[in-house]
């Protein structure tokens, strides 16, 4: 079982994943981050807490990259946080870890919404490497 708890905050949205993010359960972030969409342009930072994430497959990364990229089309981030060793050493494996930016929980992930380290480049649609945010 699946499900998305989005809470509002002054800094960015927080999307409380829990449980197994699959083909079967994507719906539901795809639904809610919809709805964060609908918010428009400048509304903040979207936090995907994963401290309650169980697992996650290919559908449930393709979710999580289309939410991405259709932040980034608005010009937002989305962060994610608190991953759990399995779902990490994923993203490690994929090379997701260069795209998405992991802090340790979500307030870490909120704090860093003002500090310009995540960005999109518009000539290739990814974000920025782990070097670039460094530098900027």
């Amino acid at each position: 079982m699946f499900s998305v708890q989005v809470t509002q905050e002054a800094r960015g949205a927080v999307f409380a994943l829990r449980g197994e993010l699959d083909f079967d359960s994507m719906v539901q972030l795809h639904e809610a981050g919809e709805e964060e969409l609908a918010r428009g342009r400048g509304a903040g930072t979207v936090v995907g807490d994963c401290t309650r994430l169980t697992f996650c497959d290919s559908s449930g990364i393709g979710a999580l990259l289309r939410l991405f990229h259709q932040l980034a089309a608005q010009g937002r981030v989305l962060r994610l946080a608190a991953l759990p060793p399995s779902v990490a050493r994923l993203f490690s494996v994929t090379g997701l870890d260069q795209v998405f930016s992991v802090y340790a929980d979500a307030d870490q992930a909120l704090a860093a919404g003002t500090s310009g380290h995540d960005r999109v480049t518009a000539d290739t649609d990814r974000a920025a490497s782990p070097t670039e945010r460094q530098n900027t």
